[in-house]
């Protein structure tokens, strides 16, 4: 299949890039990767008349310690944080997480703030960005702004990214000394997508019992979404609480149902993995 025609243009700077949102208005979209808008593009489920590349911008990449946090930039691919030292000592998870994205094409050209961006319900860095608590930096022509994860994902394919937005960046404060994480997903077969996904990050307190504990899942529902039943069950409980607080994963979730699973498997996946992303970040932590 092809795409519709369209015209393509190659931003000099993220302030070209804005210029050009507010030029086109509608009728443009952002290509970084490309790995989302592409096969939307080919399907013509997306007909953008023109598209704005803004793959190559140096300013929009590259990962660094600012301010006590990890920014990473919008544009920095799958494997550039995968393969980060950077990311993997102090964000393990989100490191994990980028090595199960598609295959290897996909992570040489996929980009961070583009996977974020497009909010796939099965995409895997979500889980992981609201396990970490991270927040994504928004700019536009009249400034900036940042959206913590939990308020990013709005529904299917939609953010909270308004008209003329560009997600520049996406940052962490670093996982706490002795706390642990993992991200985990059942993977479907042939796309590589999330069936169902979770991370979790904990710390353990003095006596071995949960201090704090963040649950990101992706691929149950619409979107990606922090599990604040489990968090709250779990609030300075042991390990034996963890099979229990994790069945709290699908509490007032709407289960995506098609030809890859049904809404009843999805949850059971949902549960399951739950309960193995926990019991994993709990035996890498250090109470």
């Amino acid at each position: 299949m092809f795409p519709a025609s369209f015209e393509y243009h190659r931003a000099a700077s993220v302030k070209e890039a804005l210029s050009m949102l507010r030029q086109f208005g509608d009728d443009a979209k952002l290509l970084a990767g490309g790995h989302s808008l592409v096969p939307m593009m080919k399907m013509r489920l997306a007909t953008p008349a023109h598209l704005i590349d803004i793959g190559s911008l140096r300013e929009l990449s590259g990962i660094r310690e600012e301010g006590g946090k990890i920014v990473i930039g919008a544009a920095t691919t799958h494997a550039e944080v995968e393969t980060s030292d950077l990311v993997r000592r102090k964000l393990g998870p989100l490191a994990e997480c980028a090595a199960l994205i598609g295959d290897v094409q996909v992570r040489n050209r996929g980009t961070l703030g583009g996977s974020l961006a497009h909010a796939d319900p099965a995409a895997d860095y979500p889980a992981a960005v609201l396990a970490l608590d991270g927040e994504v930096r928004l700019e536009s022509e009249s400034g900036s702004r940042t959206v913590k994860a939990d308020g990013f994902f709005i529904d299917l394919m939609t953010t909270a990214a308004q008209p003329g937005e560009i997600v520049t960046a996406v940052s962490f404060a670093p996982l706490a000394e002795g706390a642990g994480g993992v991200y985990l997903k059942h993977r479907q077969p042939a796309s590589g997508f999330a069936l169902v996904g979770v991370a979790a990050t904990v710390a353990l307190d003095g006596k071995g019992n949960f201090k704090t504990v963040r649950v990101g899942v992706t691929g149950l529902c619409a979107k990606a979404f922090r599990a604040k039943a489990v968090e709250s069950a779990l609030a300075g409980k042991g390990r034996d609480a963890i099979a229990q607080a994790a069945a709290h994963v699908t509490d007032g979730a709407d289960a995506l149902s098609d030809i890859h699973a049904s809404s009843e498997f999805r949850s059971e996946l949902a549960r399951v993995y739950t309960r193995r992303a926990i019991e994993q970040a709990a035996a890498r932590a250090k109470g």
